[in-house]
């Protein structure tokens, strides 16, 4: 009896290994197992409920109990959760995430919106088959790379590329360090590459008509993901993914394929920003004043680059306009984590006053 038992635990083991899970979650699971609750991994959200994969199957579950918490805590695809088992089974709450890639709320407000949750490497697509948009990348690679996430650049529609190589040239300027692989779903190229590259969790990023759902085909070896003709004049597509959705790859592994993103804001990636602009914070370090701004001050190395023709302009203004955009946001978080304390303060004051008028009363 005992070893039916190992058997069957090791093999469910290894089935949620394959969806990501480790003796780190584990360890950081052991109450709620000890509470009865199981693992899952949250495959897809819709309003108050869940899609999950478990050690026993997908099971859809109540995450209603989180979807009232704080924008950047609710339940999101990519996270693992404690799942109370049963005939109605319920999110009850979730592991701490490994990484999140998150973005500025698209309402302009302080608060974050997370995409994606414990990723490995995030795979950011690029067509080849339209200009390349500098100012995209960059944004795409602050997230990814602030989220502790290893960032990927796969060009796509290589096949539709009017000037082999030039793309592949700009894209490597943007992305000093990062990889970078140029691909084309029509023919085949550059696939098995990708494939041995994506590892652990991967999630796709990249504006409508990049390509994301040809990739993600491409890897999950099947049409699961629809794909639809992309206009010639920007090169932009309708939605094909309306929604985030998790997918487990053939070879092991996890994909989760997101809704194009039209505008990506940034929210206090200052960090992510460094690694992006790498060199000019290189060039930073020689300047005369701690607190250059590399605009026009005495002894600035980041202008003495420009001019020398070492630095783009176009670069170093997109840098100025991503990191002013990232300490705002920073700065509004802030404000809103203090307002926040304030109220609870006042609450707890009020409270406290009520205490004592009502102890006088009593005396």
């Amino acid at each position: 009896m005992h070893s039916s038992h190992s058997s069957s635990s090791s093999s469910s083991s290894s089935q949620l290994s394959e969806l990501g899970w480790d003796a780190e979650f584990a360890a950081l699971f052991a109450e709620h197992a000890a509470a009865g609750l199981i693992p899952a991994r949250i495959v897809r959200v819709d309003r108050g409920l869940c899609d999950t994969l478990t050690a026993n199957g997908p099971i859809r579950a109540d995450s209603s109990a989180l979807t009232g918490a704080d924008r950047e805590h609710i339940v999101c695809t990519g996270d693992w959760a404690a799942l109370s088992p049963g005939p109605r089974p319920r999110v009850v709450a979730l592991l701490p995430r490994r990484t999140a890639i998150t973005r500025a709320s698209s309402d302009r407000t302080s608060h974050q919106q997370v995409l994606a949750a414990n990723v490995d490497t995030v795979v950011i697509a690029v067509s080849l088959a339209v200009p390349v948009n500098a100012g995209r990348i960059e944004r795409l690679l602050a997230l990814a790379f602030d989220s502790g996430a290893r960032p990927v650049v796969v060009l796509t529609k290589a096949d539709l590329d009017e000037q082999p190589g030039v793309g592949e040239a700009v894209v490597a300027g943007l992305a000093p360090g990062v990889e970078i692989l140029t691909t084309s779903a029509a023919t085949g190229s550059g696939m098995d590459r990708l494939a041995a590259v994506v590892t652990g969790t991967a999630v796709l990023l990249g504006p409508s008509g990049a390509g994301k759902s040809s990739l993600a085909n491409a890897l999950l070896g099947r049409e699961h993901m629809g794909t639809n003709d992309v206009r010639a004049t920007d090169g932009k597509g309708r939605h094909t993914t309306v929604h985030r959705e998790l997918l487990t790859l053939p070879g092991g592994g996890v994909l989760i394929d997101t809704p194009g993103l039209r505008g990506i804001g940034v929210q206090d990636v200052a960090d992510g920003v460094g690694q992006v602009f790498a060199e000019i914070e290189a060039y930073a370090r020689d300047c005369a004043f701690r607190d250059c701004e590399h605009r026009s001050e005495p002894g600035c190395a980041v202008q003495d680059a420009v001019v020398s023709g070492e630095l783009d302009l176009g670069r170093l203004e997109r840098y100025r306009k991503l990191l002013r955009e990232s300490q705002w946001a920073a700065t509004r978080g802030d404000a809103r984590q203090a307002n926040k304390r304030g109220k609870t303060e006042k609450a707890i004051t009020k409270h406290l006053r009520a205490t004592y008028r009502f102890r006088d009363r009593q005396n």
